[in-house]
């Protein structure tokens, strides 16, 4: 049997005319002059014979009205099986549709079937290339919509028929489904249904964009999504990449927001579909529900945003600086990546070298401590099209909100600022003198680290004896007691790239706040004891309190404690005077044998110029 669809064998108007129809009897009945029944008045065997005679006429007539032809029908008669809750659209006159159906007579017999075909009847609608009944029928109906469609011989094939499937003068029954319907003069629908707050950029031609969709016909029916794959669809807008409708519904979108976009077929997959890589059959309207996530240029660079400067900012970074920094990671839609915050620990690096992505390496010259700024960066200037693997998609734009901790450069020397100074300033601090000062340690960002303060108490040092980080050394050098200043170390004149566990962390630059409380004047370098006058030339007898001609360690320490008392002699403040003269009688002790014999004894002064005794 040939493909028979309902436009098959379509009849002119002067073929159509209504077929002529015969009454099934032309006999006439006379009414019975007897009004009373007609078994009365007959005997009991009669009347039986009488009785089953009627019940036999009365099968008769019932079999007669059971086999008479169909009742004529003067139009179509559409009986709608199912009515979608929305009308997507409705079927005008010169539409292009596409519907499954089944045909067959008033009796249930089938005669044709769209779906034994495995593929929808694709049709104008109103320009006679159907049946003139099914023409009628379809104006009107919705997308999903199911309908018995009842028409009559004359808006069908008449008294001629189809050949040997459809009999003249046939009545026709169609359960048909509407999938699909556009019209040539279409073009692309949008529909935004979800609008981000904030659009600070739209789709422009050219842009490189990354979104998800899910792809359906009109009636539904999904063959396509990126949310199963797990991944975004990632092209560029406007240069012919993508369908012609797709190119065009996507400009002007914003990150974030979400449209559906209807295409009609001369816009999406034509005449042919695309039946290899998706289920789309030729002539079909598609459905594209949206969601884009990111959107860049190639010709784009780093942007910088939401830029928060410190009122005081004396310093802005440079390339081959050292930055401590904090970070939340985002992709353009606001998904989340990564975070220093999470790790307790700043980002630690140098700027303009390389050490990070070409994106943020430009985005941290010329930032203040404290700053906060938002910078946003393309893939190209990022992790372009391979990104990292599960957190960060290929050719993601990526969003950084930093805060500037601190920043130093290796060349950097300890900054000193003297903010008091009394007017009298009689002795200055030098390397050996005994200071005493209080201070208050914080982070470049001020953060606390310690303060003396806080002890009630000053604490004490020698200048010179490594006792504190080097840039304090620096910072206490030639101060006057009540002079106040403020001092800033750089972390290799501080405490280093490990800091101090739990204190201080590694890299970071110390701010110090000191005052000078007191100070006592030091030794001469590389002494640590000196003689108040003039030193007595019986020194050695002196000290030999038993007169053995050797000097035990109890009459040492006990002779130069005693010249200490009597202000004769001094030792170098700021250490356990035992320990400095129990290390005078060590060097003393040249033979190391516990005492000192008159030939071992000699002054500093006494000494060959390459040593340096105490």
């Amino acid at each position: 049997v040939p493909a028979l669809g309902p436009g098959a064998g379509l009849l002119s108007k002067s073929e159509q005319k209504k077929p002529e129809y015969r009454r099934a009897h032309t006999h006439t009945y006379r009414p019975c002059p007897q009004l009373s029944p007609p078994c009365e008045s007959l005997s009991p065997v009669k009347m039986t014979r009488c009785v089953q005679g009627m019940i036999y006429l009365s099968l008769l007539v019932a079999f007669a009205a059971c086999n008479a032809p169909p009742v004529p029908l003067d139009d179509i008669l559409i009986e709608k099986t199912f009515v979608p809750e929305q009308c997507v659209r409705a079927v005008k006159v010169g539409d292009y549709v596409r519907y499954h159906y089944i045909g067959m007579f008033p009796d249930g017999k089938k005669f044709d079937s769209s779906y034994d075909r495995g593929s929808t009847y694709n049709v104008f609608v109103g320009k006679k290339q159907l049946i003139q009944g099914m023409d009628k029928a379809l104006v009107g109906m919705c997308v999903n919509e199911r309908s018995l469609v009842k028409i009559p011989p004359h808006l069908a094939y008449g008294k001629q028929g189809y050949g040997d499937i459809i009999p003249p003068d046939s009545i026709l029954h169609f359960d048909v489904l509407l999938l699909d319907v556009w019209n040539p003069e279409d073009g692309v629908q949008i529909n935004t249904y979800h609008t981000p707050a904030v659009c600070a950029r739209k789709v422009e031609v050219s842009d490189y964009i990354r979104y998800h969709y899910n792809g359906t016909l009109l009636d539904g029916t999904l063959f396509d999504s990126s949310h199963t794959r797990m991944r975004t669809y990632d092209t560029y807008v406007g240069i012919g990449w993508l369908i012609a409708g797709m190119d065009q519904g996507l400009l002007g979108m914003c990150v974030g927001e979400r449209r559906i976009i209807t295409m009609p077929p001369s816009l999406g997959y034509g005449e042919n579909g695309d039946g290899e890589c998706s289920d789309i059959p030729g002539q079909a309207s598609l459905v594209f529900d949206v969601v884009l996530l990111d959107l860049h240029n190639p010709r784009d660079g780093i942007a910088v945003t939401n830029q928060a400067v410190p009122e005081s900012c004396t310093r802005k970074t440079v390339a081959g600086d050292f930055v401590r920094y904090h970070y939340n990671g985002s992709l353009l839609d606001g998904t989340f990546f990564d975070s220093s915050y999470s790790r307790n620990r700043t980002y630690d690096t140098y700027v303009g070298q390389g050490y990070v992505i070409a994106g943020m390496d430009e985005g941290l010259i010329g930032v203040c401590v404290g700053e906060k700024r938002t910078i946003t960066i393309p893939p190209h200037l990022a992790y372009g099209e391979e990104g990292t693997g599960t957190k960060i998609p290929g050719s993601a734009v990526l969003v950084f909100d930093v805060h500037i901790i601190d920043f130093h450069n290796p060349s950097d020397n300890t900054e000193i600022t003297v903010v008091f100074k009394p007017e009298e300033c009689e002795k200055q601090t030098r390397k050996g003198d005994f200071v005493k000062y209080h201070y208050n340690a914080s982070l470049m960002d001020g953060t606390s680290i310690d303060s003396t303060y806080n002890y009630g108490k000053t604490y004490n040092i020698v200048l010179g004896a490594n006792q504190v980080v080097p840039g304090m050394e620096d910072g206490l050098m030639e101060m006057c007691v009540g002079e106040r200043r403020h001092v800033i170390i750089p972390p290799h004149l501080g405490y280093g790239e490990r800091g101090v566990t739990g204190e201080v962390p590694g890299s970071a630059v110390l701010v110090f706040d000191i005052e000078l409380v007191e100070m006592e004047e030091g030794l001469p370098e590389g002494y640590m004891f000196i003689w108040n006058d003039d030193v007595s030339p019986d020194l050695f007898a002196e000290m030999d309190h038993d007169q053995n001609k050797q000097v035990e360690p109890s009459e040492f320490t006990d002779y130069i404690m005693r010249q200490v008392t009597e202000g004769k002699g001094r030792l170098a403040p700021g250490f356990d005077p035992y320990r400095i003269i129990d290390n005078m009688f060590s060097n003393q002790d040249r033979n190391g044998d516990g005492k000192i014999t008159e030939a071992e004894f000699r002054l500093k002064a006494d000494e060959a110029a390459t040593h340096d005794e105490l």
